[in-house]
């Protein structure tokens, strides 16, 4: 069996990435989505076990101390944090595992799993981003201004990344999304030991 590939997802908040997660996962049924857990109180719609696991911070914090994480942050006084169970699983399955988390986890990652394909999600605009993070009624005006300022942040550790995808049309997001997943799979990662080994030679 092949080894798997990961996928990981990156963007400022209002960015849409939940929305192009859903909707790219819907265009791909086989790839498996790794559910991070969180400390912070679920919003509204937002389903356990399908959009976060939703933990107190003590229990995240002893999950963390048993080595259960991959990677894990803390953003605006909430803990964040990928399962290394289910990323270890898919992988060794030969899956594509998609995760959807911050800069932070991403670069964390990317030293542990450098064939990771990493992939940044920039809103079409400042105005828009506003727009979105008001829209999404869930949050405080303190709030959004503090999301906000961390937006310069993220923006700026998009040169660390692979792709960078400006999420104006969720179409042509999402079709933009699977053209790197079709690439990824014609992209080399064997030495040319491993492919004589593959052909018997």
């Amino acid at each position: 069996m092949s080894q798997g590939q990961l996928f990981v997802l990156s963007g400022p908040p209002g960015a849409g990435k939940s929305t192009v997660r859903e909707a790219l996962l819907a265009k791909r049924p086989s790839m498996v989505y790794s559910v991070s857990f969180t400390s912070r109180q679920p919003r509204q719609g937002e389903r356990d076990g399908v959009d976060y696991r939703f933990v107190s911070r003590d229990d995240f914090w002893k999950s963390h101390q048993q080595g259960e994480f991959a990677e894990y942050n803390e953003i605006f006084g909430n803990f964040y944090g990928t399962s290394r169970k289910v990323l270890q699983e898919a992988l060794a399955e030969g899956k594509e595992l998609l995760l959807d988390i911050d800069v932070d986890g991403a670069a964390n990652l990317k030293m542990r799993f450098p064939d990771g394909v990493f992939i940044f999600l920039a809103p079409p605009s400042r105005e828009e981003l506003e727009k979105r993070l008001r829209g999404r009624g869930t949050e405080s005006e303190d709030q959004v201004q503090e999301r906000l300022a961390r937006v310069a942040y993220e923006l700026g550790a998009a040169r660390g990344y692979d792709y960078l995808i400006f999420n104006d049309k969720l179409d042509e997001t999402v079709e933009g999304l699977l053209s790197i997943i079709k690439a990824e799979q014609f992209h080399t990662r064997l030495t040319a030991n491993d492919l004589l080994k593959r052909f018997e030679f």
